[in-house]
């Protein structure tokens, strides 16, 4: 009779050793866990690798991340960032808490949104448009156009943004604020309180408030309107500042970098690559998220009213002048909206 205790023994002692070892690699998400998991799940299926994801709230998201990732800069826990934006993350190099990799995944991204020094890549973005409830506005041609349009008294009361303390909003508010002028933007939103503007938690609630009905439009992110439209509410998105010598609408990229002494730096190379990679790109475009791919050879959201990059007129704005005005815009934000 064949004893079979010792090669039992040595399996169990093999399956205790892979329980208890640790994450291979360390992610921090600032892109919604529903958008951003499934890219993770499928690094992990594909390099057999382990992550450990740290997903925020969308209250939070991004700016809580990026808090964490400054004060753990003495001893680094986290080894990649994924951001929903660009602006945090060109503040983190500007505070020396990234390091370079140039990842040969990142070619063909257009130059504007790579870091020279290789400290941080964008990919896969998303457009600031207005959501519109086309029961309460059902004629395409009274949809709003322009950003002034939130200051419309025609609009009085009926209408949202997402107070801009965190995340795209609070980096396309910075971005405002430098193009049109600390005093401008102030009173463009003393303007939007006088006209009952309502300020919202996030682009989420401003999604679900306009696709419920509650208001007739209000300003979001691409994504979210996206959601809206495929859970079958009565919505359409509007690029606004479209008109010959208009403003543009913001484009914001993903951003991912390697934080500086990343505990697994081969990993995070791996990592980075694959989430810069023309599959992911793609997976992002067909998704529920419906992000814009930088690169014009990835195919875009199905979506006809999602644009591709080339299809509208961008905001002009500098990743690096708005990130280095990202910390006084914000304490000023706190401070106007509450928060």
């Amino acid at each position: 009779m064949i004893d079979l205790r010792p090669a039992l023994c040595s399996l169990a002692a093999l399956a205790l050793t892979a329980c208890g070892r640790g994450p291979d690699v360390q992610l921090y998400v600032a892109l919604d866990q529903e958008h951003s998991q499934a890219m993770v799940q499928r690094f992990e299926a594909k390099s057999g690798m382990r992550v450990k994801a740290r997903y925020d709230t969308e209250a939070s998201k991004t700016v809580g991340l990026v808090s964490a990732l400054i004060e753990e800069a003495p001893r680094p826990r986290c080894d990649v960032f994924w951001n929903n934006e660009l602006a945090q993350t060109v503040r983190l190099a500007q505070k020396g808490v990234l390091q370079a990799y140039a990842s040969p995944a990142a070619a063909g991204i257009p130059a504007r949104y790579r870091d020279p020094k290789a400290l941080w890549h964008g990919f896969a973005a998303r457009a600031r448009v207005f959501i519109v409830n086309t029961k309460r506005i059902p004629d395409p041609k009274d949809y709003p156009r322009r950003l002034r349009d939130l200051i419309d008294p025609k609009w009085k009361g009926q209408c949202a943004i997402a107070r801009p303390l965190t995340g795209t909003t609070l980096t396309h508010f910075t971005a405002l604020r430098l193009a049109m002028g600390e005093q401008k933007l102030d009173e463009f939103i003393a303007a939007m309180r006088s006209n009952e503007v309502a300020f919202l938690q996030s682009n989420g609630a401003t999604m679900k408030e306009t696709a419920s009905g509650k208001l007739a439009f209000a300003l979001t992110d691409t994504d979210d309107f996206h959601v809206a439209l495929r859970k079958g509410n009565p919505v359409a998105a509007v690029f606004p500042d479209q008109e010959d010598g208009g403003l543009g609408t913001m484009l914001i990229p993903n951003s991912v970098a390697m934080v500086k002494g990343a505990p697994h730096p081969e990993a995070a190379r791996k990592l980075i690559d694959f989430i810069l990679s023309k599959e992911v790109e793609g997976l992002l475009a067909a998704a529920r998220s419906a992000q814009i791919p930088l690169r014009a050879d990835v195919t875009g959201p199905s979506e006809a009213q999602i644009l591709r990059i080339g299809a509208f007129r961008q905001m002009a704005w500098e990743p690096q002048a708005t990130a280095g005005a990202l910390s006084a815009a914000a304490t000023h934000f706190a401070k106007v909206f509450g928060g």
